[in-house]
């Protein structure tokens, strides 16, 4: 069974980063994802909202927190998480979130400018095998990215 799933809706809240004891990096977004259909008897527009909690971790985690702010539209793939834990009552309680695994602006109301972040604990250069073109092409590829969003102009929606 595939668990992974991608969904794209707006911020609920603005990211707050927290730290493992161990200094892993988390944030726990919110995201609402709205569906719109028209009823085929009365074609009548009806509307329904689903909200989803995220869950990012290390790098992902610091990058979210540093370029996402409520309100915008984002695009999240992951997996999906049960998890279960009792209240202090000793009620059983079940949730359900998203572990992303990426997550992006959606550009369907938007702009994007990307910028690369170096990977911590190394400068540019200093990794004699990416002397080859390739291999510094691959690196580069794969390196993280902040991300800027500007909303498209009333004109340019």
């Amino acid at each position: 069974m595939s668990t992974h799933t991608t969904v794209t809706g707006n911020l609920t809240r603005d990211p707050e980063i927290r730290y493992t004891r161990d200094g892993q990096a988390s944030v726990l977004l919110g995201i609402a994802v709205n569906r719109r259909w028209q009823d085929r008897e009365t074609h009548e527009w009806e509307e329904a909202t689903s909200f989803f909690d995220v869950v990012c971790w290390r790098e992902l985690a610091e990058h979210a927190a540093m370029s996402l702010t409520k309100g915008m539209r984002i695009m999240v793939s992951g997996r999906l998480e049960q998890r279960s834990w009792e209240t202090e009552l000793g009620e059983r309680r079940t949730k359900v979130e998203i572990v992303a695994e990426d997550i992006g602006p959606s550009l369907r109301f938007a702009t994007a400018e990307v910028h690369k972040q170096e990977r911590a604990g190394r400068a540019e250069g200093d990794d004699p095998a990416l002397e080859d073109e390739t291999a510094r092409g691959a690196a580069a590829a794969s390196a993280p990215a902040a991300v800027s969003v500007s909303a498209a102009t009333a004109s340019g929606a």
